[in-house]
This record gives C-alpha cells, sequence and structure tokens, in this order.
C-alpha cells in the first residue's frame, strides 16, 4: 500500500495508521524489519483465545529467532493514559507478540510513562510540526548541494568615445542614459540616438577583430542633439564613435541548497531518537 505523505487538513486516525505504518516500514527497512499486518484486518489470537486487532504489526529475525511488534495508534485530542499501556501490555502477554510500542499524537500522562518504562512498552510521539518546534528543530530538512558550474565567454562590443565635433564628447556614467537623447534630422523628424549605438555594435561585432578600435562616423548635416527634459541642443554635423570587440571570462560557480519541507515530528521517549518527516516522504534523524 503506497501512502501518500502529502499534508493535508483532514488528517484522521485512518491516515495516521497508515501513515505509522510507512515510517516503521522505511525506517526497519536496512535492519530487515517487514510490516506483518496492518489495520481492521490484522488480527492475532492470544493463548486465552481471545482476538486482538493490532493496528501495525512488525516482524524481524536474527537469523535464529523471529520477533514480533505490535503498534498501537493513537490519534487523539489528548494525551493517552495508563489504561492504554495496561491494554497494550495485556496483548504482548496474551500472544506471541514480543514488544509492543504505542504512537501517540498528543503525547502520554505521566502514569502512561511510568508504567511503561516499567512494562518495557515503547511511547512514541508523532505530530505535525508546528511553530512550536522551530527552536528546536528545523523547519526545513537538507536534500542536498546542487553544484552548477557554467564556463562563459561573453564577446561584446564596448563604447570607448563619443565625439560630437568640434571637441566635443557624450560622456555619460552610464550606457543606459543614451537612450535619454534624440536627434532632430534636417528635414524635422526625430530619430533615438541608440539607433546610431546599435548600429555601431553591430558594425564592431561584424568585424571580428578582438581588442582593436573601430570608428566610424555618422554625417547627420544640420541635425541637432537634444536630451530628454531639456530645451537645450547641441548642433552636429557628424558623429564619430570609437569602439572595440571585447572578450571577457564571465564564469560562475552557482551552488543550490535542495530542501524540503517538514511535516511531521516524530520523538521516541525512552530511547531519545527524535525524526523528521518532509512532505515528501523523507525521513531524517536528528542526532544529539
Amino acid at each position: 500500500m503506497q501512502i501518500d505523505m502529502q499534508p493535508t487538513n483532514k488528517l484522521d486516525w485512518k491516515i495516521y495508521e497508515s501513515i505509522t505504518k510507512y515510517i516503521y516500514e522505511m525506517l526497519g527497512h536496512q535492519s530487515g524489519v517487514k510490516v506483518k499486518g496492518f489495520g481492521s484486518k490484522c488480527k492475532v489470537t492470544g493463548r486465552s483465545g481471545s482476538n486482538y486487532q493490532i493496528d501495525v504489526l512488525t516482524t524481524h529475525s536474527d537469523g535464529i529467532n523471529t520477533y514480533d511488534t505490535a503498534i498501537e495508534c493513537k490519534y487523539w485530542k489528548k494525551k493517552v493514559n495508563r489504561d492504554i499501556v495496561m491494554k497494550v501490555f495485556g496483548i504482548i502477554e496474551d500472544t506471541s507478540i514480543n514488544k509492543g510500542i504505542i504512537v501517540s499524537k498528543e503525547g502520554f500522562t505521566k502514569d502512561a510513562i511510568d508504567y511503561a518504562k516499567f512494562k518495557n512498552i515503547g511511547l512514541v510521539t508523532l505530530k505535525e510540526w508546528n511553530n512550536n518546534d522551530q527552536s528546536s528543530r528545523p523547519k526545513e530538512i537538507e536534500l542536498g548541494t546542487l553544484q552548477v558550474n557554467l564556463n562563459i565567454t561573453a564577446i561584446r562590443p564596448k563604447l570607448l568615445q563619443i565625439n560630437l565635433g568640434n571637441n566635443r564628447f557624450l560622456d555619460v556614467q552610464d550606457e543606459l542614459d543614451l537612450f535619454n537623447y534624440y536627434v532632430e534630422l534636417i528635414d524635422g523628424k526625430r530619430r533615438p540616438f541608440y539607433d546610431y549605438v546599435t548600429d555601431f555594435r553591430k558594425y564592431v561585432a561584424n568585424q571580428q577583430k578582438m581588442e582593436i578600435e573601430i570608428i566610424k562616423s555618422y554625417k547627420l548635416p544640420e541635425s541637432k542633439l537634444f536630451r530628454q527634459g531639456i530645451n537645450e541642443s547641441i548642433r552636429l554635423d557628424v558623429v564619430t564613435i570609437t569602439g572595440k570587440l571585447t572578450q571577457n571570462n564571465e564564469s560562475k560557480n552557482l551552488e543550490f541548497t535542495l530542501v524540503d519541507k517538514v511535516w511531521l515530528i516524530m520523538k521516541s521517549i525512552f530511547e531519545e531518537k527524535t525524526f523528521s518527516f518532509s512532505e515528501n516522504g523523507l525521513i531524517i534523524e536528528h542526532k544529539k
């Protein structure tokens, strides 16, 4: 049976049992633990002749003997009390099952913990992660690190100088500032100044000569250069642009941390082990 580990607001006792089965199946996989039975159809007959329904029944072998464990799931809104521990211990005593474990959403009362410790019944809390767990446990599980090495060689034209004639030069802090200029031609038509810059860039690129200065002039008789928002203009007859084709190493080493959100937190009380479970079924043990 496959369990969808995606979180849902409709989590109930039945889904809770399925999740518990999935967890013990995954945790015990490497050590040879298998799920022997599960759900309402999982029943064991005791020496007394009584039948017991077991939520999750696991089994494992050491090569000589086989050991069964009964897991009782309690998706309650209150803590599990001693009565439930006594019930599980009674099942263990009457059957050939070797170990009992109780899994609870809200934890256990003190008398339940004391009695379970005395009778060697395992107690486990399994609940959804919430903000109260943030200080002691991470909200996300780190899946791994993805390293991407990008070998990039950038070849592009570079503007060196814009000569407006008569020892005048157009200096800008950023090439994007050139978008603010336009040329009014002799016939009254307006043309963005960046059109000439774009044409020059294409011209330099087509020369395919690295790091060599290239010059190109644009004849603009009796034209005017304006800047957006300013009424004053500069008289033009010719614009000469100087530039070169450059090559730069822009390689990058990028590193990404892949994470998944924590959905469930599980803590074994007597063994003092804590596990986090992600939304996609990943299980992480938190080592002390």
